[in-house]
């Protein structure tokens, strides 16, 4: 006769609340869902606002109000971080990922602007990093825009390189010398557009030897982008689609044959793909 001892213990299999946590971030910040669009629509709205803040804080500095933007911004990006690294599969490899090590490096300038002054201008480069994220690109494919996806990321490119280079002017160049050329924020954003346009007013310039040679590198750089930039505006659009016979990434949008293998393709319809 079986008594209370004998009856087989009840298993829980439902997953613990850890494990509940990370898919549900993995389906926030990954799936085509309608939910999951709004939420990384939300996101990326929040991101550009603090992309904004990032370009206007030289200007903003001397505000009372500043760390306590700064901080805040500090929060949400840590928030951020924290929850994309649940939402991955292998944390240790996202945490090699590049643009991650970026974000964690503005994440610290963030947290120490006092200390890390000099280093604030390399902030913008989360617009770099934030261009690397599926949730950036989505909503573009998703109203058809994908075509569009190598001009926007040249743009992207052009711009940030435009202040990455403007805050290292101003942090290393403003203000020195008896008479100097660079004054102001707006000074040297207006040298590094005459330097990488190579328009070259010589109203304002960089002193010394290493000025000398830091413009030499913005105009190499600077042209380079702007060739780039031209190549994917006027060059025919293309899309992206790896052939299955011979890994062919880019293709015309009504081509059926791969034009290196000559491999049946199946690409979809813009508004698909």
């Amino acid at each position: 006769m079986a008594t209370k001892q004998d009856k087989p213990m009840r298993t829980d299999n439902r997953p613990s609340g850890f494990r509940r946590l990370r898919s549900t971030l993995r389906l926030l910040y990954h799936s085509q869902s309608p939910g999951a669009q709004r939420f990384q629509f939300s996101v990326l709205v929040v991101d550009l606002a603090i992309i904004a803040f990032f370009i206007a804080t030289p200007l903003l500095r001397e505000n009372e109000a500043f760390l306590w933007i700064d901080y805040s911004i500090a929060a949400l990006l840590a928030a951020d971080l924290v929850a994309r690294a649940l939402a991955s599969t292998d944390i240790m490899r996202w945490l090699k990922q590049m643009p991650v090590i970026v974000d964690i490096f503005i994440l610290a300038t963030l947290l120490a602007p006092t200390w890390l002054v000099s280093l604030g201008f390399l902030r913008i480069l989360r617009l770099w990093t934030l261009t690397r994220t599926s949730g950036f690109w989505r909503p573009l494919k998703k109203r058809g825009l994908g075509a569009y996806q190598e001009a926007v990321q040249a743009v992207i490119n052009l711009l940030v390189f435009l202040f990455v280079v403007t805050g290292f002017v101003y942090t290393a160049f403003a203000n020195r010398g008896e008479e100097p050329s660079i004054d102001g924020y707006i000074d040297a954003l207006y040298f590094t557009v005459a330097t990488v346009t190579t328009t070259g007013f010589g109203d304002i310039t960089l002193p010394g030897t290493w000025g000398k040679l830091a413009s030499i590198v913005i105009m190499i750089i600077g042209i380079s982008l702007f060739v780039r930039l031209a190549q994917s505006i006027f060059r025919p659009n293309k899309v992206h689609f790896p052939c299955p016979q011979c890994g062919l990434q880019k293709h015309d949008p009504d081509a059926v044959h791969c034009k290196a293998c000559g491999h049946v393709l199946n690409i979809p319809d813009h508004g698909n793909h």
